[in-house]
């Protein structure tokens, strides 16, 4: 009995020192982006890797201010195209999932293999297409086109169906139908409130993908009054005569604040929501 105790202390103590070796390594690339902000150039460049914190932080922050753009204007576009972009993509597949689940008609199966077959498209491919077509409308420099596409999401779409068919019961849909409810108020005040762990697990994926997204804003956006923090940190590699390490790795860590913030806010419900939503279904 002793013996089996033993045992069980021993695993559990090997079990935790390797979640807090995991835990470090995770934590370790963010600590040396961080620390890094505060160091200079020269110091970057003589030895990549410091835990210790420096003394140039006030100084990458002049000269990433100093640039011939504004990061709180990045910053700004970056949050407006990933809140739209997240709250469209979110709710309009989670509708197309509930039109897949709850109706009965004809193509349904033939509508939802359409929607897979989409996915195997890369997005570069349609991109030449997609510009010619905001170019002919006059809207390059238009955050809209960066936010409606995200309408479209076959993934979630996947995701937000493998999700509801365990999760949300046809009979309760059925028994608000004979009591009068129309068909939006029923996916706004039972759906939706039902699908709640899907819905934040993926908001944050889709957040910090519409946060991170480069190529398509850097073909549309060619306004500086426009640009997203992706694009103003990339162009923080482009000097001429010296690069200036320390305003980099500066412009990345303000770069991925929100998304620490966005995953901190919604983290609980990941477990609850990749586990219900991928293996049931």
């Amino acid at each position: 009995m002793h013996t089996k105790k033993r045992t069980s202390v021993g695993y559990l103590i090997v079990v935790y020192i390797l979640c807090v070796i995991l835990a470090l390594l995770s934590i370790f690339p963010f600590w040396v982006m961080i620390v890094n902000a505060t160091r200079s150039t020269t110091q970057i460049q003589q030895h990549a890797v410091s835990l210790i914190p420096s003394s140039y932080l006030m100084k990458n922050l002049k000269i990433l201010l100093g640039k011939s753009f504004n990061p709180a204007v990045g910053f700004m576009n970056s949050m407006i195209i990933s809140i739209c972009a997240t709250a469209c993509s979110v709710y309009f597949s989670t509708l197309t999932a509930y039109g897949i689940v709850v109706y009965n008609w004809k193509f349904r199966k033939a509508f939802f293999a359409f929607i897979m077959a989409i996915m195997m498209i890369p997005g570069q491919v349609t991109m030449i297409g997609f510009y010619q077509m905001v170019y002919k409308v006059h809207l390059t420099n238009n955050l809209l086109m960066l936010i409606l596409p995200a309408i479209q999401a076959p993934a979630m779409v996947f995701f937000m169906r493998q999700y509801m068919i365990p999760a949300l019961s046809l009979e309760i849909v059925q028994s608000a139908r004979i009591d009068g409810a129309r068909e939006f108020y029923i996916f706004n005040r039972i759906a939706l409130p039902i699908m709640k762990p899907a819905i934040a697990t993926q908001a944050i994926f889709s957040f910090v993908t519409n946060w991170n997204r480069l190529f398509e804003p850097m073909v549309l956006l060619t306004d500086k009054k426009n640009y997203t923090m992706p694009i103003m940190v990339s162009l923080l590699k482009g000097d001429i005569y010296k690069t200036e390490f320390g305003s980099i790795y500066l412009g990345l860590t303000l770069t991925v604040l929100p998304l620490f913030v966005v995953y901190f806010l919604l983290s609980k419900y990941i477990i609850a929501g990749v586990a219900l939503g991928s293996v049931k279904g």
